[in-house]
């Protein structure tokens, strides 16, 4: 099967080549096998030399509102009322573990990204208000 690491962006270029060339291999034969390795070995270089940052938990929330459509008044029933929404979009108090998993549950926010630390803002000065989605 001659694999060899990945150890630099020419190795990782030409690999990502063969395997785009393999995609299509039948289940089962060498050349799957060969696709499967591949991969694997790819995976392994981009989580060394392109991690992926953590989504802020804010920014996230905010998509979801936004590519769904929903407002402010739309996402009270999982974070409070109507100051709570507004404080918790402004970054003036953090989520609770219970704002997580209602938001888990209601939206499908993945909570490994909700539970991530993100800054809070400690004073007006820092603050700046949110226009509605």
């Amino acid at each position: 099967m001659d694999i060899k690491p990945i150890r630099s962006e020419r190795d990782y270029e030409a690999t990502l080549l063969e395997i785009e060339k393999l995609f299509d291999a039948p289940a089962g034969s060498t050349e799957a096998d060969r696709l499967d390795v591949l991969t694997t070995l790819v995976e392994a270089y981009e989580s060394q030399h392109y991690p992926m940052p953590q989504a802020d938990p804010i920014e996230m929330l905010k998509y979801y509102m936004e590519s769904r459509g929903l407002t402010r008044a739309d996402i009270e029933p999982f974070i409070g009322s109507r100051a709570r929404v507004a404080e918790i979009l402004n970054r003036r108090r953090p989520l609770t573990l219970e704002m997580i998993r209602r938001l888990y549950a209601g939206l499908g926010i993945p909570a490994e990204v909700l539970v991530q630390p993100y800054a809070i803002r400690e004073s007006k000065a820092d603050y700046k208000v949110d226009a509605e989605p």
